[in-house]
């Protein structure tokens, strides 16, 4: 059986880890160096890191930060936003990041994931797709969240994996900071579309809702979880534990 993974998300904005909900109203948690290295040691699979508003402000992810966090870390660790080019792939790569993930850069030019995944490997290049329901159909949203892209989320992301996205981050606005579980509906849509790992994002209130994610969506790979874990509300361990008692494997 695979061990299903626990990933905290650090979002961060001007150099601090901040959370909002439904990808507004951000507010400031705390130093990403030291939640980073706090998850590495609380048992953590893996770390993702986004730079949150370099797409949207037009500029370069904040490097100096992301080799802090990577130099104090033992677990794998993803990295996004601002990617745009293979140079951008490259330059956090260098910095320590184990996998890049792409987002509004794969938007603008399609072939970006296909150049990667050429040069780097599928393993190294995840596909981060920001969807929300609109007129009841799944839509891909760009530069955080802010813009409809217009394109039908499912396809977009099958066609992503097709160019070579070794793996897929869904991240559910409508659930967004929410705490109310994750989009079973939105997961269960795109697991059945494609054949690489898929993370869920966005929603996680409770070591419960974890639960319910891998008993009801059973080939989904990993939970992606951010405001539960920063404010202390659910642990690491204590959930790791809650999970192994309900049956679900996980590195304990």
């Amino acid at each position: 059986m695979i061990t299903k993974r626990i990933i905290p998300c650090l979002d961060v904005k001007n150099g601090r880890v901040v959370k909002g909900v439904n990808f507004e109203g951000v507010a400031d948690v705390s130093s990403p160096v030291e939640l980073a290295r706090y998850y590495s040691d609380s048992g953590a699979d893996e770390l993702v890191f986004y730079d949150i508003t370099a797409s949207f402000e037009g500029r370069k992810l904040f490097t100096d930060i992301l080799c802090q966090v990577a130099s104090n870390i033992f677990i794998p660790l993803t990295v996004g936003g601002g990617i745009n080019t293979i140079e951008d792939f490259d330059r956090v790569l260098k910095c320590g990041a184990d996998k890049v993930s792409v987002n509004s850069g794969a938007i603008k030019n399609p072939d970006l994931i296909r150049q990667a995944a050429q040069k780097y490997g599928n393993q190294c290049v995840v596909i981060s797709a920001d969807v929300k329901r609109v007129d009841g159909v799944f839509r891909v949203f760009s530069h955080g969240g802010r813009q409809n892209t217009g394109m039908e989320a499912v396809e977009w992301i099958s066609r992503c994996v097709e160019n070579g996205a070794g793996e897929v981050v869904l991240n559910s606005i409508d659930t967004d900071g929410v705490k109310k579980g994750f989009d079973l509906e939105m997961l269960e849509a795109v697991l059945k579309a494609v054949n690489v790992p898929v993370i869920a994002s966005g929603g996680a209130g409770s070591k419960a809702d974890f639960v319910e994610l891998f008993q009801k969506l059973p080939s989904v790979d990993a939970g992606l979880a951010a405001s539960i874990f920063h404010f202390g509300e659910v642990s690491i361990p204590d959930l790791k534990k809650e999970l192994f008692s309900n049956g679900i494997n996980v590195r304990y």
